[in-house]
């Protein structure tokens, strides 16, 4: 198995191709949009791989670093996840960001990845907070299923009429810990301003 490349960029697509000399031999690679920046033709590069074998084709995906990878192999250990939808959500969300919308149950946040309505985004939110090590406790500590706060404070916002936006952009402002009532007062208090 390819388990990284370290050469030269020969060329990089649009679409996240990108072609790497490695002693005369070129790598095609599939990489996330986000990789594309530091893609330059003509750029040294070193990508964590993984090779991906079909009965009718083998794939090279790349990543800048191991984080992206192993999530990428979380990913596609889901059920219904291929290599393609997996790649699109990490183009979409850094295994930072996407553990974060794991936490916050932040359905709106999978539903941004093309090709990921409400219903699939539900079902990948229970298989991949298993699969990724997110807790499904309590932010402040308490366990027993109960929502997060911050999961409460997006529920909140939304019955107010905030689009999944908006919610999102002031929740990202806001500690990770705290009462929802606090929570909530100081993302309404951030809406206010930004209005």
């Amino acid at each position: 198995m390819i388990g990284s490349v370290r050469g030269s960029v020969v060329e990089a697509t649009l679409a996240g191709e990108v072609l790497v000399e490695v002693g005369g031999v070129g790598y095609r690679c599939l990489v996330p949009i986000g990789a594309l920046p530091v893609l330059t033709p003509g750029a040294p590069t070193f990508l964590f791989t993984h090779l991906h074998v079909r009965e009718d084709a083998m794939t090279l995906y790349g990543f800048p670093t191991r984080e992206e990878r192993d999530c990428f192999e979380v990913l596609i250990s889901s059920s219904g996840v291929g290599p393609k939808l997996a790649l699109a959500i990490l183009s979409v969300h850094a295994p930072a960001a996407l553990r974060r919308a794991l936490a916050d149950d932040d359905v709106d946040a999978l539903c941004l990845v093309p090709g990921v309505g409400k219903r699939t985004a539900q079902k990948l939110m229970v298989d991949l907070k298993a699969r990724l090590g997110v807790p499904d406790v309590d932010l402040v500590g308490d366990a027993g299923g109960l929502p997060s706060a911050r999961a409460e404070v997006r529920a909140a916002l939304s019955e107010l009429g905030y689009g999944p936006e908006e919610v999102r952009a002031v929740l990202g402002d806001l500690p990770t810990e705290g009462a929802v009532e606090d929570l909530l007062r100081a993302a309404l208090k951030r809406l206010a301003v930004r209005a």
